[in-house]
């Protein structure tokens, strides 16, 4: 699989780009055939903090993780562990979904090298809690002071300007960001 590396506010050195080749082959044996997609690689020091971004487009999947901590290499270990996690979610699921062939199936190897399915991971999938509430017409404002109000970083709320349903939610910069429907 082919990577495109780049980094934000830091060059990316050779041994860089070697260690994440070296650790993002590990994805490979999970695969039938090597993805003829490009995974796309970010990193970038802000506050100190080395962020690690990978996406990776599949034929009906989006593979995508990011972490952060105060060490480039550290960060690049996470983020292939997590990877790694969504992948072996992913199976599980595709091999409960669907049992025919032809289907998505196909995309994953059967046995994913000698790493083991968990069990929890496979329950992650569970609804362990409903909620039920009516929606107050409201604007962005309101609803990002409603958010704050209630301590959680998202709200669900009915647009009073638009009539549909929209979600603001807290950026890990701190500012703030809304979901509209297309």
């Amino acid at each position: 699989m082919n990577f495109s590396i780049r980094g934000q506010q830091i060059e990316v050195t050779e041994a860089l780009r070697d260690y994440v080749d070296k650790k993002l082959s590990r994805l490979d044996k999970y695969f039938e055939a090597p993805p003829t997609s490009e995974g796309y690689v970010t990193m970038s020091v802000v506050r100190g903090l080395h962020t690690v971004e990978v996406t990776i487009p599949l034929t009906g999947v989006m593979l995508r993780a990011e972490d952060r901590s105060d060490d480039m290499y550290a960060s690049i270990d996470a983020v292939v562990d997590k990877l790694e996690r969504q992948i072996r979610k992913h199976k599980t699921k595709i091999n409960r979904k669907f049992r025919q062939e032809g289907s998505l199936k196909s995309l994953f190897v059967e046995n994913g090298g000698s790493v083991a399915v968990d069990e929890a991971d496979s329950d992650d999938l569970e609804v362990v809690r409903t909620k039920r509430f009516t929606m107050k017409p409201m604007d962005v404002e309101e609803a990002i002071l409603q958010m704050n109000m209630i301590g959680h970083n998202f709200f669900v709320f009915s647009n009073i300007d638009t009539k549909e349903l929209n979600v603001v939610y807290r950026r890990n910069d701190g500012k703030y960001g809304l979901i509209e429907q297309d």
